[in-house]
C-alpha cells in the first residue's frame, strides 16, 4: 500500500463507519486537480537539469486550497495527493475556511546551491502561477523549504501580477508580511497537543519521558517547549542517527550542537542509537517528527509509549494503528498534532489580507485556543463513539467537509 492508497483507506474506513452518502464518499476520495510540471534549471556549472514538480488541490469546498511545498528526492505525485487529502481533514478539524492542497519538487536541495534553488523555485512558481493565489490556493513551507523560498514565490507571483501580493503564500519573512510565531507554529502546536493529552490521562509534564524521532523544525521546537515545561527528553534522532540518555538530554545544548555540526549524533552525553531503536524505547511520549510510514505492523507491538503525537505527516500505517489502539496507546493523529502550522498560516493570510498585524503573544494565544478546542472536540467524539483518536478526528473533519458538500451540492 503506497501513501495515497493509505490515505484513501483511512477515508474509506471512516466513510463506512459514518454511513457517508456514496456520492460524497466518491467525490472526497479523489483530488479535484493535480498539476505536473517540468522545471528546467540552469545549474552553476552551466548544464541544464530538468526536475519534476507537482501541485495538487484535493478539495476546495470549504475555501481555497492550503498546503506546503516540499523539496525532496523521494517526492511523488501519490505522496503529494495523500498530503493534500490530509490537509483537507486537518483544516476542517481546526475549523479553518480552507480546503487541502500540497506541492513538491523531486530534487535534492542538499546538493544544490542557493542560486540553483532560487532558479528552481522561480521557474516552478511560473509554471504553477495560474494554479495558485490568495483566493485560490496558498502554498507554505514544508520539508526542506523555508521563509526565503516563500519570499521567492511571492516575488515571482507579484512581478507577474504587477503589484505586491503578500497573501499568495504563508511562512514568509516577517518583513514581507509574514506572521510572528509562524516558524515555531508546527512544533508549538505539537506541544499544546501533548499537554492536552497529558491532562486527559491525568499525567503531569514534570518528569514525563519524551522521545523525538526527527529533530528538524517541528521536532526540535516541540522538544524545547516540552523540556521547558519540565518534561525529560531522553532520546532524539535525525536522518544520521540518534542519541539516548535515560537521565535526560539538555535540549538547548543539543540545538546549538545540531546547528553547528548538522546532526544530533555528535552529542557526547548519551549513547548512539538508530531511528528504529528510538521508536521502541520505554517512554511516556513518542513524537514521530520525521517522514511517513515509520510505525508499521512490524514494530507497533514493540512500542512502549503511552502517547504518540504525530508531528510528521502519515508516520503510522493503518495496520499499526489497530495494534496501538488495542494496546491502549493514545495516538494524537497528525491531522490534529501538527495542525499548528496551518493554523498560524491562516492567521498570516488573514493579517496579509487586512494589512493589520498581530504581536507574537497574540498569535501564540490564538494558536493555543484553536489547538485546545480541536483536541477536546476530537476527545468528545472518541468518548461518545467509543472509537480510536484517528477515527474520531476523521469523523469530525470528514463530517465537516461532507456537510459543506451537501450544502453546496453537485454542479451542474
Amino acid at each position: 500500500m503506497n501513501i495515497w492508497e493509505m490515505a484513501q483507506k483511512q477515508l474509506d474506513d471512516v466513510a463506512e463507519y459514518m454511513n457517508l452518502e456514496p456520492w460524497i464518499h466518491r467525490k472526497l476520495r479523489e483530488c479535484r486537480k493535480a498539476l505536473i510540471v517540468s522545471i528546467p534549471v540552469r545549474m552553476g556549472d552551466g548544464r541544464v537539469e530538468v526536475y519534476e514538480g507537482y501541485r495538487v488541490q484535493h478539495n476546495t469546498t470549504r475555501g481555497p486550497g492550503k498546503g506546503g511545498i516540499r523539496y525532496h528526492p523521494d517526492v511523488t505525485l501519490d505522496e503529494v495527493k495523500a498530503l493534500a487529502m490530509w490537509m483537507t481533514w486537518k483544516c476542517a478539524i481546526v475549523n479553518l475556511p480552507y480546503g487541502g492542497a500540497k506541492g513538491g519538487i523531486k530534487c535534492n536541495p542538499k546538493e544544490m546551491s542557493s542560486e540553483e534553488i532560487e532558479r528552481l523555485t522561480r521557474r516552478y512558481t511560473s509554471e504553477i502561477i495560474n494554479f495558485i493565489g490568495p483566493e485560490q490556493d496558498i502554498p507554505a513551507p514544508d520539508v526542506y523549504t523555508n521563509p526565503t523560498i516563500m519570499a521567492w514565490i511571492m516575488d515571482t507571483y507579484s512581478v507577474d501580477r504587477g503589484h505586491a501580493v503578500p497573501g499568495v503564500v504563508t511562512g514568509k519573512p516577517v518583513e514581507l508580511g509574514g506572521s510572528w510565531g509562524r516558524n515555531e507554529a508546527t512544533g508549538r502546536g505539537v506541544y499544546f497537543s501533548v499537554l492536552n493529552a497529558l491532562k486527559y490521562l491525568g499525567m503531569y509534564p514534570e518528569g514525563t519521558h519524551v522521545t523525538v524521532q526527527g529533530f528538524g523544525n517541528a521536532g526540535s521546537i516541540a522538544a524545547r517547549l516540552l523540556y521547558e515545561e519540565g518534561c525529560k527528553i531522553i532520546a532524539v534522532s535525525d536522518s544520521k542517527g540518534g542519541i539516548y540518555n535515560s537521565s535526560g538530554i539538555e535540549i538547548n545544548e543539543l540545538m546549538r550542537l545540531k546547528k553547528k555540526t548538522g546532526s544530533v549524533i555528535n552529542y557526547k552525553e548519551g549513547d548512539r542509537i538508530t531511528n528504529e531503536e528510538l521508536l521502541t524505547l520505554p517512554t511516556d511520549v513518542l513524537l514521530p517528527a520525521a517522514l511517513e510510514n515509520q510505525i508499521t505492523e512490524n514494530n507497533a507491538e514493540k512500542i512502549k509509549a503511552k502517547i504518540i503525537a504525530e508531528a510528521a505527516n502519515g508516520p503510522t500505517t493503518p495496520e499499526a494503528d489497530k495494534i496501538l489502539e488495542d494496546n491502549k496507546v493514545l495516538i494524537i493523529p497528525d491531522i490534529i498534532a501538527n495542525a499548528g502550522g496551518v493554523t498560524v498560516s491562516y492567521f498570516e493570510w488573514v493579517q496579509a489580507l487586512q494589512a493589520f498585524f498581530w504581536s507574537e503573544r497574540e498569535v501564540n494565544l490564538k494558536l493555543r485556543d484553536k489547538m485546545e478546542k480541536s483536541f477536546w472536540e476530537v476527545i468528545k467524539v472518541r468518548d461518545e463513539k467509543k472509537v480510536g483518536m484517528r477515527t474520531a478526528a476523521y469523523i469530525l473533519g470528514v463530517g465537516r467537509v461532507a456537510q459543506a458538500t451537501r450544502l453546496r451540492g453537485l454542479y451542474p
